[in-house]
């Protein structure tokens, strides 16, 4: 009898994908671009100016352990804000608010998950859309998972509402400040310009994620055992009541509180600059309040802190594993070598081929580096003079940009912001890949057409700029 393949954990896939990139630092040629530095005090690459390093850094093993503290040490901004969000969101559980919460949505949705899945993946798709959320949804995962477990439905479907919305809200932005905003800004158009285009296809993309968490959800509805959950404990278990309390003035309290601290969040985001740290002390004293609210004694609302941040121990360490690919890449010296051997060869082919490469090449760069406005300041000077050479229009080259950066974001486990929801609802990432490559494929080939035509009816041509010969 053949063996039955073991998935390994996902601690285990991280750690080898850092032994492969220090692997790579040895046979991949070192080098770098020239860099200078924008008014906003960004570096930004110059293009044709790679060349080899003149000093060559030979990593070794003992490299790649040090490597995975100074990891955590680079992603402890994320690492402690799930830490505050998981500790203050079983606060807000133990006010019975949440439980009340989702009582109520039965009531209303119970048997129509279709149409909460839509209002999941929509809203949370403009937030991203708009003002570039992603962190900030971490505090919705456990209550999603729960809603989920109540409607007999698995923590998959939770995750793909979140991750969905969060991955085609980056794609299709309309003036995300993170990656819209910089990346015209670098490729010289006006800021926001061909907005009609992001506006146009910001539903139909949202209607592919939708449906295709809502067919996967329908398959688990008809047959459980087709749940890519079945093996995997649900991380409410044992948490399950048989009947859910009334939503009294309590919680309604609870729940106007939660609502303020996110308008106070959004505000902050884009007004003040807001990040994680503020975020993180936001949500602290959301905690302080519902705690008082909620009539916990203080000694109440401390176990209950120290509980949710034990339950998201290991989410943290596979937040700080993930960065440390990233890490590795950039210490061997070879990132600006990747950037370079994929982006060469897209001088050699016609526009609109060119167009669907800089969308492969964008989506291949984000498992190296995650950030959006990162991965903007690093390929953007490198994609913008290609895509004159050949034809592509520099509007093309942002969209193909925010298409490969927001749609990877999905599923690669570099993201920490992915490996934190993941963690946080139990879903191991070997499960989520084969849940959203198939999504990725749709999203892909999706963006390929749009890009395709975009080059042939000359969207962005109004707004390119003249070059001086």
């Amino acid at each position: 009898m053949a063996k039955t393949l073991k998935v390994p954990h996902t601690l285990v896939l991280l750690l080898g994908m850092m032994l492969i990139a220090l692997i790579s630092t040895w046979v991949i040629p070192q080098g770098f671009f020239d860099t200078a530095t924008t008014e906003s005090g960004r570096q930004v690459v110059l293009p044709g100016t790679y060349h080899i390093a003149q000093e060559s850094v030979q990593l070794t093993p003992w490299d790649l352990l040090k490597a995975i503290p100074r990891a955590f040490a680079a992603a402890q901004d994320v690492i402690f804000f799930v830490m505050i969000v998981g500790g203050v969101l079983a606060i807000a559980r133990a006010t019975g608010t949440v439980d009340a919460l989702i009582g109520r949505l039965l009531e209303k949705h119970g048997d129509k998950p279709q149409k909460l899945i839509f209002m999941v993946v929509f809203c949370f798709a403009i937030a991203s859309s708009a003002i570039g959320t992603a962190g900030e949804y971490i505090p919705f995962v456990l209550i999603l998972v729960a809603l989920c477990k109540a409607m007999k439905l698995d923590a998959m479907t939770a995750v793909g509402m979140i991750i969905a919305g969060y991955g085609i809200g980056y794609g299709v932005s309309a003036f995300n400040p993170f990656t819209v905003l910089i990346a015209q800004q670098i490729a010289e158009v006006p800021v926001y310009s061909g907005i009609w285009l992001r506006f146009a296809i910001f539903v139909p993309f949202v209607l592919i994620g939708f449906h295709h968490v809502w067919s996967y959800t329908k398959k688990v509805q008809l047959d459980p055992n087709a749940s890519m959950m079945k093996d995997v404990p649900c991380p409410l278990a044992g948490q399950t009541q048989p009947s859910y309390p009334q939503l009294n003035g309590r919680h309604q309290a609870v729940l106007a509180t939660f609502i303020i601290t996110l308008v106070c969040a959004v505000w902050g985001i884009a007004t003040q600059g807001w990040y994680l740290y503020e975020l993180g002390g936001l949500f602290i004293a959301w905690g302080i309040i519902i705690s008082i609210l909620g009539k916990l004694s203080a000694d109440e609302a401390a176990n209950r802190f120290i509980e949710g941040v034990s339950d998201l121990v290991t989410t943290a360490v596979l937040i700080g594993v993930a960065r440390g690919i990233a890490l590795i890449l950039e210490d061997g010296q070879i990132l600006h070598t990747i950037v370079n051997g994929l982006s060469t060869p897209l001088s050699y082919v016609a526009a609109e081929i060119s167009a669907v490469g800089m969308l492969l090449i964008q989506t291949l760069l984000n498992m190296f580096i995650p950030s959006g406005s990162g991965q903007a300041y690093v390929t953007m000077p490198l994609m913008v003079p290609v895509g004159d050479l050949v034809g592509v229009p520099r509007q093309v080259a942002v969209l193909a940009y925010q298409f490969g950066d927001g749609f990877s974001n999905m599923i690669v486990p570099t993201n920490a912001v992915l490996m934190g929801i993941l963690g946080m609802a139990g879903v191991p990432y070997t499960h989520w890949f084969r849940f959203c490559l198939p999504l990725m494929a749709k999203l892909m080939f999706a963006a390929a057409t749009v890009l395709v035509l975009a080059v042939m009816f000359g969207y962005g041509l109004d707004v390119q700029p003249q070059l001086v010969s």
